[in-house]
């Protein structure tokens, strides 16, 4: 039975990836609640399986078996009309590898959500060159991707993420590239996204200076998910 009440329901979710030569499982049997109005972090080893979970919450991946609903729809049974339109009005993805599109400039990149889902270029442009501005971007709006540094292209990622104020935003280190001040602006800002109650954030991270901001820490190992505890405790 799906609860409707939270942002993610994840229940026995397999995933398999099938290289040729071997098979190999990358979920076992997930399960996982994340709260309305709460910033879940994802850690874990190296290849233990967080990208591909977030990536199958972000409706980018379909799970072998399982559920996974976000706010309630059940992702495996949409269409995949109805998933790219659910996911362009529902949910915002930071790829680790930032997934900025090389001939577009920084505002261009932000815009796309926005685009995709009705809004005038002129509009979006504006819109876009503001949220830059809340990641500390104001003056590289017609910059190319090639033109930033690593860290600068990570805030264009995040500000892309965020400008159609979705309600679920999901990030695959967010602050690899960033400095301790620019990763803590930042999550702050992405904090402040799931302070409101009817939206949520999940965070795969190795960046122990940030497990602060996090409402509750899944620990994942080889497939797993083997505790969920609140924040500031060790790990």
């Amino acid at each position: 039975m799906i609860d409707k009440s939270l942002a993610v329901f994840c229940q026995q979710i397999v995933k398999t990836y099938d290289t040729g030569s071997q098979k190999i499982t990358a979920l076992q049997g997930i399960d996982l609640e994340v709260h309305l109005g709460e910033l879940m972090m994802l850690v874990g080893p190296s290849g233990c399986g967080k990208t591909t979970l977030i990536s199958v919450m972000a409706g980018i991946l379909d799970q072998d078996s399982g559920i996974c609903s976000v706010f309630g729809e059940d992702l495996l049974k949409l269409k995949n009309h109805e998933k790219l339109k659910f996911r362009a009005r529902n949910i915002g993805f930071v790829f680790q590898s930032y997934n900025l599109l090389p001939t577009l400039s920084a505002a261009e990149n932000v815009s796309i959500p926005l685009i995709i889902n009705g809004m005038k270029r002129q509009q979006a442009a504006r819109k876009a060159a503001e949220v830059l501005a809340l990641v500390g971007l104001a003056d590289r709006t017609e910059s190319l991707p090639s033109e930033l540094s690593g860290g600068q292209q990570q805030r264009v990622a995040i500000a892309r993420a965020m400008i159609h104020s979705p309600r679920l935003i999901v990030c695959d280190e967010p602050t690899s590239a960033l400095d301790h001040e620019t990763g803590q602006h930042v999550l702050e800002l992405l904090k402040s996204v799931a302070l409101d109650s009817s939206r949520a954030l999940v965070i795969v991270t190795h960046d122990a200076r940030i497990f602060e901001f996090a409402d509750r820490i899944a620990q994942m190992d080889d497939g797993k998910v083997i505790r969920v505890q609140q924040s500031r405790v060790e790990h």
